[in-house]
């Protein structure tokens, strides 16, 4: 079951894998956006499930199928090329509070 935000080792290893996408640009694993999209919908029947802004005007996305847990994070380049950065099963988006931080040092 989908919860409403990702957690905070996910948002860590996004960040991680967008300082990364300059060079998988280069790779075989990109398309334009609306091809990446629809074959993610089609094959996998995955939906967005979270977004984010990269650096130098990049976009991340994380799709994910509530039905059958796989889930694809892509990075889409200003010029609307998107890349395919990391896949996997058992994807389940996390509401977790910031841990609160004791000031009385």
């Amino acid at each position: 079951m989908f919860k409403t935000t990702l957690g905070l080792s996910v948002l860590g290893l996004i960040t991680g894998l967008m300082t990364a996408a300059p060079v998988a640009a280069q790779g075989r694993n990109c398309a334009p956006r609306e091809v990446v999209i629809a074959r993610l919908a089609e094959k996998y029947g995955e939906s967005r499930q979270a977004i984010g802004m990269g650096q130098q005007g990049m976009v991340m996305e994380t799709f994910a199928s509530a039905e059958s847990g796989s889930w694809t994070i892509t990075v889409t380049m200003p010029t609307g090329m998107t890349c395919l950065m990391a896949s996997g099963q058992s994807f389940e988006a996390l509401a977790e509070a910031v841990p609160s931080v004791d000031n009385d040092a």
